[in-house]
């Protein structure tokens, strides 16, 4: 099975991470964090012209189709450069309609798609957290609870994280979309490619936070040399990188067992995310230790990657519950 990604899906990571690296993602971060969505929703929309959110969206509701490869090519990029934003939550949510169809999906579908609505989603079946991420900036929050999905009309008090950028919120209340088996099937579903994209992110994060610490320890130095020459350090770093580059293979195995449709997905899609969430951690770790009393302080753009590590980390399926499901043969669910 090849890993390696074709000229079609470099060229789509290499055109985000143009497009991200010159839309000021830092001050985005901020303002999303302060409870101003206007330059996050704007750039949402470029996300959208570019073609990411398509990708979870069948082509009959005006999607691309399921691509969970290139999906997690895009979740790649968008959290190397720290894009907020229930980001996963919304490709989830296409996800659970296009299985489910209906009335919700022919309504909701097309403007996921095109990035004219942000929706998140929470599904309880799965044992995940009863708050819904960016609950308050979503035009739309889907509720799994069971054999049921409901659309909430309204959240509670918006709750802090780890993350600033990360504001999460119990959805209340709500009309009944759909009932039933296939609800659930549809819910498990969405919940492995919740979980994928959330690797993903985390690999480009880390990737991110591993490229600043290099850089930064090639400029401070002590005793009159640059820290980063020390072995110890060097070491470190090596440890670093090899962690994301044995994440890398894992996450795209995962996709493409989505695309088959493969009855062990599930597992690889477990697999991948305490695999990239667990080395993004490491990396932030790293990178926290390496910048010194730099990496404490809020004002550097660093913190806003270091401190969307551990949120991730837990997104989806926390490491203990990742595990247990590999361990175990199971699904994702």
């Amino acid at each position: 099975m090849r890993f390696l990604l074709d000229d079609e899906q470099r060229e789509f990571a290499r055109t985000l991470d143009g497009m991200l690296a010159s839309a000021g993602t830092p001050g985005v971060v901020r303002s999303w964090a302060s409870g101003d969505h206007g330059p996050g929703r704007a750039l949402w929309g470029r996300l959208a012209e570019a073609g990411v959110f398509a990708l979870a969206v069948p082509e009959k509701h005006e999607g691309i189709g399921m691509f969970p490869v290139e999906l997690a090519v895009a979740f790649g990029e968008l959290g190397r450069h720290a894009v907020p934003g229930p980001l996963a939550e919304t490709a989830a949510a296409g996800a659970l309609l296009g299985r489910l169809g209906g009335d919700a999906a022919h309504l909701w579908l097309p403007q996921l798609a095109s990035g004219k609505a942000v929706a998140s989603l929470c599904v309880l079946s799965a044992g995940g957290s009863p708050y819904a991420l960016d609950a308050d900036a979503a035009d739309a929050v889907f509720v799994v609870d069971g054999d049921s999905v409901r659309l909430a009309d309204s959240h509670g008090p918006v709750q802090p994280s780890a993350d600033p950028a990360r504001r999460q919120a119990r959805p209340l209340g709500g009309v009944v979309l759909a009932q039933g088996p296939a609800v659930r099937a549809a819910a498990a579903y969405a919940a492995d490619v919740a979980a994928l994209v959330t690797a993903a992110q985390a690999l480009g994060l880390g990737r991110a936070l591993l490229e600043r610490t290099v850089e930064y320890v090639r400029q401070r130095t002590q005793f009159g040399v640059a820290v980063g020459s020390f072995q110890a350090v060097k070491h470190r770093l090596a440890d670093t990188l090899i962690a994301l580059e044995f994440a890398q293979p894992l996450v795209y195995a995962a996709a493409l067992a989505l695309a088959a449709d493969d009855p062990a997905a599930g597992r690889e899609v477990a697999a991948a995310k305490v695999s990239a969430c667990e080395a993004a951690y490491g990396a932030a770790r790293t990178a926290l230790q390496f910048h010194g009393a730099v990496g404490y302080t809020e004002e550097p753009d660093l913190s806003l990657w270091i401190r969307k590590a551990r949120p991730l980390r837990t997104a989806w399926g926390t490491p203990a519950v990742c595990r247990a499901r590999v361990l175990a043969g199971g699904a994702v669910r």
